[in-house]
């Protein structure tokens, strides 16, 4: 009897202690911050004190007081979005509840007082589930790795946050740099509307004519309402992935272009170099495959039988004879396999087995394809918006100050010079467009190079466009 309380003592002792380990979530941020340095620049924090409040509010005011670059607004998302704080705050609890699993159940305690005429006994039972402490290495092992996947999964969310706001900062630019070149094409062709209009008056122009300048001016106009639409959702799609309020929304300023291509694209050489094996997407179908393993042990053992041990010391007091009698002694409790063999739990644990190994495989063998389309479609974008900008602008360019030549020697009119400056409005729309393109394909390429894909769909480039790069 004293060896099964010595036994019992030594166990309970055991379980507290493998239970006292909790989670670390500043760590967990720290790794994330390294293992996705290119995306937070080492930004990444949870803030749970008002100081970090504070130092947050301060530097979002200081983002906010210039332009906006685009690591700016990663920055600004990464201090001021409550949606990044909510991320840092779910994972945080996903991997405390992981931890849970390796911890054991707390016991059991009974306590019985009946009384029988002059008796009185008092019963204590203090009972825990021996198979939690046969299974407790299996499942630490468990949560260890549940926590593992849980680290993966918030730097796949991190990253996937961060290449939002840079797609969006790239739309919202490309937008306003659409809307500044509809707001001149709008004023020169009310200004070509308008001598249309004065030159039909003194009978030097037809209606046709005229008709033709007036419905210019009026597609104008129509591009230049939809555009106007189109900067404002941009721009609110950036307010909303960097979590400004609407004072900080009023000062929000973006730069007035998108910036210039690098001098030289990435190379497939260095995009292929990652290895597969750390992308992020491999890591967590990796974990998820160990974790299932590893589960399949243990609902193994569990779906057979549970076993529970309980420790008893009663007391009798007789009040006639003024006498008590002690007495010890132990309980097990071992559910029978009667009506349920678990035969339905091992079928689900051997088919989620199964689809883990197959979901490893899938991630594994799609990973370099992934790679190699996202590769793709950027080095695509980036020979697409430098070939608009080393060939297709600077050629109308030519055309336009030839133009002008001839019109200053009165070799054409004012409206056949109009009419040149409304060719290059595709070429120029052209541009802008590739130009966002190939941003918004270079953050898809980032995302795609650390593990998190993400699609990119190329804008085939407009008729106009494509027609006049044909005919130079």
């Amino acid at each position: 009897m004293r060896t099964i309380f010595r036994w019992g003592a030594v166990a309970t002792a055991t379980l507290v202690l493998a239970g006292c380990a909790s989670v670390n979530i500043d760590q967990a941020v720290s790794a994330t911050n390294d293992s996705t340095s290119g995306f937070t620049q080492g930004k990444l924090e949870l803030s749970r004190t008002e100081q970090q409040g504070q130092a947050r509010a301060r530097l979002s005011s200081e983002l906010l007081a210039k332009p906006l670059s685009m690591e700016d607004a990663v920055q600004l998302a990464l201090s001021n979005s409550p949606a990044v704080q909510s991320l840092l705050a779910q994972s945080w609890a996903d991997m405390a509840s992981a931890n849970q699993m390796g911890r054991i159940a707390n016991p059991l305690f009974t306590f019985e007082r009946t009384t029988f005429g002059s008796e009185l006994e008092l019963n204590r039972l203090l009972s825990f589930g021996l198979l939690d402490l046969l299974t407790l290495p299996q499942r630490v092992a468990i949560s260890r790795g549940q926590i593992a996947q849980a680290k993966v999964q918030l730097s796949a969310s991190v990253v996937e946050q961060v290449t939002q706001v840079r797609q969006s900062w790239v739309r919202a630019v490309a937008a306003r740099q659409t809307l500044e070149y509809a707001n001149q094409v709008n004023r020169s062709a009310q200004a070509s509307a308008e001598l249309a209009k004065r030159m039909q008056q003194v009978g030097n122009f037809t209606r046709l004519q005229r008709a033709r300048q007036q419905v210019f001016y009026a597609d104008a106009v129509a591009q230049l309402a939809s555009s106007r639409h189109a900067a404002t959702a941009a721009r609110e799609e950036l307010t909303r992935q960097l979590g400004l309020t609407d004072e900080q929304a009023a000062q929000l300023k973006l730069p007035e272009r998108l910036p210039d291509l690098p001098k030289e694209p990435r190379q497939a050489g260095v995009v292929s170099a990652n290895a597969t094996q750390q992308r992020l997407d491999v890591q967590m179908a990796r974990h998820q495959l160990d974790v299932a393993g590893k589960s399949q042990g243990l609902n193994l053992i569990t779906s057979l039988v549970d076993v529970e041990l309980g420790i008893r010391r009663d007391t009798v007091f007789d009040n006639a004879a003024g006498t008590s009698t002690p007495r010890k002694g132990y309980e097990l409790g071992i559910r029978l396999p009667i009506f349920d063999w678990g035969s339905a739990k091992r079928d689900a644990m051997n088919a989620q087995s199964l689809a883990a190994a197959n979901r490893y495989e899938s991630t594994v063998r799609g990973a370099s394809s992934q790679l190699r389309e996202s590769y793709s479609a950027y080095r695509t974008a980036y020979d697409v918006a430098r070939h608009y900008r080393d060939e297709i602008v600077p050629l109308r360019k030519t055309m336009a100050e030839e133009n002008l030549l001839r019109y200053n020697g009165m070799l054409i009119g004012v409206f056949e010079l109009l009419a040149d400056n409304r060719d290059q409005i595709s070429s120029v729309t052209a541009a802008i467009n590739a130009c966002q393109q190939f941003w918004l394909a270079d953050a898809a390429l980032a995302a795609s190079m650390i593990g998190k894909p993400t699609a990119t769909m190329m804008a085939a480039p407009a008729a106009g466009a494509a027609g006049e790069a044909a005919g130079h």
